[in-house]
């Protein structure tokens, strides 16, 4: 009879030394996944057609929130920035501080210079618009000869169906989220980001 309680007195006790270390690894792995998802990486669900075909409505990206850390953003990478309090948007970075922009042609021009644009041309031939971006400069829209310090210009790759900086103006590169890198979802589109 005294072995029968001994041993389970000796079982209740590993029972809960196991049930312990368990609860730590939980809380251990918690801790992990809201300071990874909190200061390294985000999922983001785009909401819009603005930055068709490169990402669609509906599709799941994964954002670096820690790339700017170290280095400015770069023409062309995608960013994800605040608008308000409840949304954020998802554009391709055209204009960089002090850059001269303008488009004539469906032709971008940096500081006077042609800048191909590779990620658009499948996209420009789908359009039935004879202009795919409309010509202006960036004085046309901002009053501004060039990018202020401290500020991006921004544009949706759907050109003809997106609010960007032609519309909202320059971009804060402090309020600048992270860089899209990859797509996780749907299934068929899981890779890093042109």
């Amino acid at each position: 009879m005294k072995q029968d309680i001994f041993r389970r007195s000796r079982s209740d006790k590993i029972w809960l030394k196991h049930a312990w270390k368990l609860t730590k690894i939980a809380v251990i792995t918690l801790i992990i996944f809201i300071g990874v998802r909190e200061y390294l990486f985000a999922d983001y669900v785009v909401d819009g057609r603005s930055m068709m075909p490169t990402v669609n409505d509906g599709d799941r990206v994964i954002v670096n929130k820690i790339s700017y850390e170290w280095e400015d953003p770069e023409r062309f990478d995608m960013i994800i920035f605040p608008v308000d309090h409840e949304t954020d948007y998802i554009k391709r970075v055209v204009g960089l501080p002090g850059d001269e922009i303008k488009f004539e042609n469906d032709e971008l021009y940096v500081n006077g210079e042609l800048i191909d644009e590779p990620h658009l041309e499948d996209l420009k031939q789908l359009s039935l618009e004879e202009s795919f971006t409309e010509d202006f400069t960036l004085s046309d829209l901002t009053g501004e000869e060039e990018v202020p310090e401290g500020e991006l210009f921004v544009l949706g790759d759907n050109r003809q169906n997106s609010v960007d900086s032609r519309h909202i103006g320059f971009i804060n590169k402090d309020l600048v989220v992270g860089e899209a890198d990859i797509t996780v979802w749907p299934m068929n589109k899981i890779g890093f980001l042109p």
